[in-house]
């Protein structure tokens, strides 16, 4: 089959790798229809590569038809539409029964410390094969393949595998009061959803983003949006009586603009021999901080800051005296997809579309054209704020 493969920093290539094939009797093999690039990918292509492999494939968002099923699947035959969340979950361990599907303790990495497996993202996950590809591998199909009808387009239903559900999350985390203001920094995908739930839910949603089509896309959501421009933090402490929002949800993560050094070390060490680079990233890697900075300085006091941009340092320096002194609750974490789905599942479906799923596509290409679209997406060139792939 062809897939998108990761090849070196900056990097990834469609080529031929070999057919997926039943593992485990509860794994089921899906043809993907539609596989989503994923901000996080842009992670992989530029700063985690000591934890990748030349030839991985990539990509952790995607649905598809079952084409062939394991002897222990119980709840899907083939023939039937799914959507695969990112995170390979087993759905009975103590973790899973309360919800934290991403701390999975079946699938958990013990051996590199962190959570569940995950599709499409470096050996701290796995190594497990990724969706920008022809044919997946489901695992542990019956927890994780979510059954989906067959009437509606894939967009309707796409995103169920990793952003909407973030974004619910986020919001979730970020527990705006009733009647409250939420601020979104960062208006790619993620942010788009985040902004979109909290007007869904009845808050006054003010949105941050220097790209002017990602502002615009927002508003037709009925968020107010502003430019990242010198006196941001003063303009949205004016909006809201000179207080600041009761809740900020950080869509941004590593990836944020405002500190040119630690981009260019991010860069360093992703081309170092893993030898050096994996340890200098366990130990002594940072990200770029401007955007939690700016919300922990513009969430009101007593209010929370709930991050859904991924962050990968291990030597972030936090400003915890003004943390403390403002007493702000901070929520964060890898969304836990399955808690999720079944609440998402009826606004997706829903004729009115009160979610905007059907607004949020800029870029439908054929797999073959991924490795452009990683560039495209990365410089947020043409408009580009979601890339769907159809292999």
């Amino acid at each position: 089959m062809r897939a998108l493969t990761w090849q070196s920093a900056g990097s990834v290539s469609v080529e031929e790798v070999p057919d997926p094939r039943i593992e485990d009797p509860r794994d089921v093999i899906i043809r993907v229809t539609s596989t989503a690039i994923c901000g996080s990918d842009l992670h992989l292509y530029n700063v985690l590569g000591p934890f990748l492999s030349k030839g991985d494939v990539l990509g952790h968002e995607p649905m598809g038809i079952v084409v062939e099923i394991g002897s222990a699947v119980t709840t899907l035959a083939v023939g039937d539409r799914v959507v695969v969340p990112f995170v390979i979950a087993c759905g009975d361990c103590h973790m899973c029964r309360l919800g934290l599907t991403t701390q999975c303790e079946t699938t958990q990495n013990r051996s590199t410390g962190t959570g569940a497996d995950l599709y499409g993202y470096t050996e701290l996950y796995g190594s497990v094969p990724g969706g920008q590809a022809e044919f997946l591998r489901v695992r542990r199909a019956d927890a994780n393949a979510y059954k989906v009808g067959h009437d509606l387009p894939d967009d309707r239903y796409l995103f169920l595998s990793d952003i909407l559900p973030t974004a619910w999350q986020g919001v979730q985390y970020a527990n705006v009061p009733t009647g409250g203001t939420l601020a979104v920094l960062g208006l790619g995908p993620v942010g788009q959803f985040a902004a979109r739930i909290g007007r869904h839910l009845g808050h006054r949603v003010l949105a941050v983003d220097p790209v002017p089509e990602r502002r615009t896309m927002a508003e037709r959501h009925g968020a107010e949006t502003f430019d990242l421009a010198d006196g941001i933090l003063e303009r949205l402490r004016d909006e809201t009586d000179g207080r600041g929002p009761d809740s900020v949800v950080d869509a941004v993560g590593m990836e944020a603009h405002g500190n040119p050094g630690v981009e260019f070390v991010q860069k360093a060490v992703g081309i170092l021999p893993d030898a050096i680079a994996k340890p200098m990233m366990k130990t002594a890697g940072v990200d770029r901080l401007a955007a939690i900075h700016l919300a922990l300085d513009l969430v009101r006091r007593g209010g929370t800051v709930s991050l859904s941009g991924v962050y990968a340092g291990a030597a972030d320096p936090m400003p915890f005296i003004t943390m403390f002194d403002k007493q702000i609750a901070l929520r964060m974490g890898q969304c836990n997809v399955h808690a999720w789905r079944d609440e998402l599942l009826p606004l997706v479906e829903d004729p009115t579309d009160p979610l905007g799923v059907d607004d949020l596509v800029t870029h439908r290409v054929p797999l073959d054209r991924a490795p452009e679209m990683y560039e495209t997406f990365m410089k947020k060139e043409d408009g580009c704020i979601k890339v769907v792939l159809e292999p």
